[in-house]
């Protein structure tokens, strides 16, 4: 199989591990698939994985960082994001999220991405989760 079309597992330096068996990220050719990333900080020595904060904010900040990580070990960057899907707990965090997305995301040069916001049940503390589909030139 030639390396373009092999399937490979994307881990960044300091991403936690995923609670069961998946990658952060997969790669097959030029498209990155990120795996639905949430608010922990990147993991130092033996310390456990931990979340960034209490607040929507801190959380959304640390969860799009955590992605951002995922595209660069892969080879990508915000630049090649084709779509975003955010998970909330609360509805009532939609238009704060709004807030923290668009500052995030105030210097993109290109077409910002697609973008889906759906409200789930996430473990007891865990605000938000964020995926992301990446095409590579």
């Amino acid at each position: 199989m030639s390396d373009r079309l092999r399937k490979t597992a994307i881990h960044p330096a300091g991403h936690a591990a995923p609670p069961a068996r998946f990658s952060p990220g997969v790669r097959k050719g030029n498209v990155l698939q990120v795996a639905g990333q949430v608010g922990v900080r990147p993991v130092v020595g033996d310390e456990p994985p931990r979340l960034a904060g209490s607040t929507l904010r801190e959380q959304t900040l640390q969860t799009l960082a955590n992605v951002r990580a995922v595209l660069e070990e892969g080879g990508a960057s915000w630049e090649d994001v084709l779509m975003v899907r955010v998970y909330l707990t609360d509805t009532a965090h939609f238009a704060e999220f709004n807030a923290v997305y668009d500052d995030y995301f105030a210097d993109l040069t290109e077409a910002a991405a697609a973008r889906t916001t759906v409200y789930v049940g996430l473990p007891e503390g865990f605000l938000v989760e964020i995926d992301a589909l990446a095409v590579l030139g």
